[in-house]
């Protein structure tokens, strides 16, 4: 996508009804070594950095659950827009673990310092609206019968 020049925007979203991204499977990185976690979480990260650099805008179009990882692609997009029932939330804290894809330094960047901590510390999830009003989306749009709104 980087080199191609016809690509004029990317829009990230899922072909799964109700789910956007929900993260990494957390019951096999429990079962990887140290080394294993420490080189997926690397890849992870470069992954979303270069989602980040893409030289066109990117889109995150959430219309169900954006839960670790999963916001954390959300976040790494230019735009998000959100179905009002979308779910989002960096709630490994929930399972003694840190967001490691970025989430961490790109959250605070839409919401502001304290907010972004209460939400990682907690594990906090919240819907499309309450995106809306703290600043993680741009836009929320009502959810359709097609769950494909966003």
């Amino acid at each position: 996508l980087r080199f191609d020049e016809k690509v004029r925007v990317v829009v990230f979203k899922s072909e799964v009804k109700g789910v956007f991204c929900a993260g990494a499977d957390l019951k096999e990185r429990a079962k990887m070594s140290d080394a294993e976690v420490a080189h997926f979480v690397k890849r992870l990260r470069n992954l979303m950095d270069e989602i980040a650099a893409l030289p066109v805008p990117t889109i995150a179009a959430i219309d169900g659950y954006a839960l670790g990882g999963g916001l954390e692609l959300a976040l790494a997009c230019d735009l998000r827009v959100a179905a009002s029932s979308a779910k989002m939330g960096l709630i490994e804290t929930t399972r003694g673990l840190l967001p490691g894809a970025g989430g961490t330094q790109r959250l605070p960047r839409c919401v502001g310092v304290s907010l972004a901590k209460e939400l990682i510390f907690t594990g906090r999830r919240v819907d499309g609206q309450q995106a809306l009003l703290m600043g993680l989306v741009n836009h929320t749009v009502l959810q359709n019968d097609e769950g494909d709104a966003a």
